[in-house]
């Protein structure tokens, strides 16, 4: 079958001679190196995938997606609700009311962000009922001042269903400083844990109890809480709704609360797949050194191959070919084993926890019991794409200095 010269040659070159078995090794190890470093950043980049996706699932299944706030007290939520669900980005719209203030026990005191929610309706917008580990979330009932408290909360305060603890809320009054504390004693009803810091900072009451707190009339809401189908649509889609209905009502969304979170988040796995991108060109600009002993070694070649009539061009080719023929078998072996490993890395910290006998990720340290994992194909892609630029990039040098080689130089040392 034809061949280009550069090409047949190019290839053989990768090929163990007798003669040159410490090239043909340091070509081995050059696509090792790349290929470790390619399987690296594929594995790590999946587990940051599914520390976020846990994360996302987590925070903002606990947060509102979004809001719609009334001006004043809203008191008839169900048709702001009505108009909400128009919206065929929204899923759900309940009520929900929030407030701010401060949880004191036996002189101990911590901020608590509190959420006035219907328990009947808040699984169509929260994962809390999912999360909790003591008591019921049904067990807030109107009038009863009970309250659902995160684990990070009742651990700090030892408290457990059935203790008491008292809340303190700013209210405004014509007092000289134009704020007074309030009081309410609160029953702790449950105890949810998801694993993030929400569990020190939120805390869920009925919404008519949160109603009366704020001296409104017990149907009484802030705001209809949504979900909705794409999160980053968010904005727009609760602005629009907001904008729908009129001058009395404004839109808030979890870009304003956990907005700094999600971007820290994503600049992390941005700033390490650099760092193990410079893992995979430290492998790939080996191939630099390979390609240098390789010409060295091939000098009488070079010679014999431009006295017959081969062009620079086609000498340089022949080594932009073998050094390309290591970057992309060390980038596809990389790859493909990257592939297998990220799709299987829990099993295999199973495997491992079961085999030491020690839990790598404790649940009680830990706000995941596993290791997630996110295989996304655009960071296979993206990877396997750099692997290939580098790999490619490297061979420019040697090749270079391989068609700059005289003939009759060469062979007279030789």
């Amino acid at each position: 079958m034809f061949r280009p010269l550069s090409i047949f040659i190019g290839t053989r070159y990768t090929r163990a001679k007798r003669r040159n078995r410490f090239v043909s090794f340091i070509s081995m190890t050059s696509m090792i190196g790349l290929a470790l470093g390619v399987l690296a950043m594929i594995v790590v980049l999946s587990v940051m995938n599914g520390f976020q996706r846990e994360m996302s699932s987590r925070i903002l299944g606990m947060v509102p997606h979004a809001t719609i706030v009334g001006v004043k007290p809203i008191d008839d939520w169900q048709p702001v609700a009505a108009a909400a669900m128009k919206n065929p980005e929204v899923t759900a719209a309940v009520p929900f009311t929030e407030m701010e203030g401060m949880l004191s026990y036996k002189g101990s005191m911590q901020p608590i962000q509190i959420s006035g929610v219907d328990p009947a309706q808040e699984g169509k917008v929260s994962i809390v009922a999912q999360h909790i580990v003591q008591g019921r979330l049904d067990a807030l009932k109107p009038g009863e001042f009970g309250v659902v408290i995160g684990e990070i909360t009742a651990r700090r305060f030892r408290l457990n269903v059935g203790d008491k603890i008292t809340l303190i809320v700013p209210e405004v009054s014509t007092a000289p400083g134009g704020i007074t504390p309030r009081m309410q004693r609160l029953n702790v009803v449950g105890v949810f844990k998801v694993g993030a810091e929400l569990d020190g900072s939120m805390g869920l009451i009925h919404v008519a109890d949160a109603a009366t707190m704020q001296h409104w009339q017990p149907n009484q809401v802030q705001s209809v809480r949504l979900a909705v189908k794409d999160l980053y649509a968010a904005p727009k889609v609760s602005s629009d709704i907001a904008a729908g209905l009129g001058a009395e009502f404004k839109a808030d969304d979890w870009t304003h609360t956990q907005g700094s979170l999600f971007s820290a988040m994503k600049m992390e796995k941005t700033m390490i797949g650099l760092l193990l991108l410079m893992i995979v060109a430290v492998a790939a600009f080996n191939i630099i050194a390979t390609l240098i002993m390789v010409v060295n070694d091939k000098g009488a070649d070079i010679a014999i191959l431009r006295t017959i009539g081969a062009t620079p061009r086609q000498i340089m080719a022949i080594f932009m070919v073998q050094g390309t023929v290591i970057g992309i078998v060390g980038t596809i072996i990389g790859g493909v084993l990257g592939v297998i490993a990220a799709l299987n890395v829990s099993e295999m910290v199973g495997w491992v926890e079961r085999v030491t006998g020690q839990h790598i990720f404790s649940s009680d340290v830990y706000f995941v019991s596993n290791l997630p994992s996110e295989l996304q194909g655009g960071d296979v892609l993206l990877i396997c794409s750099a692997g290939f630029v580098l790999s490619f990039l490297a061979t420019v040098y040697p090749a270079w200095r391989a068609a700059k080689i005289e003939p009759a130089h060469a062979l007279r040392y030789s």
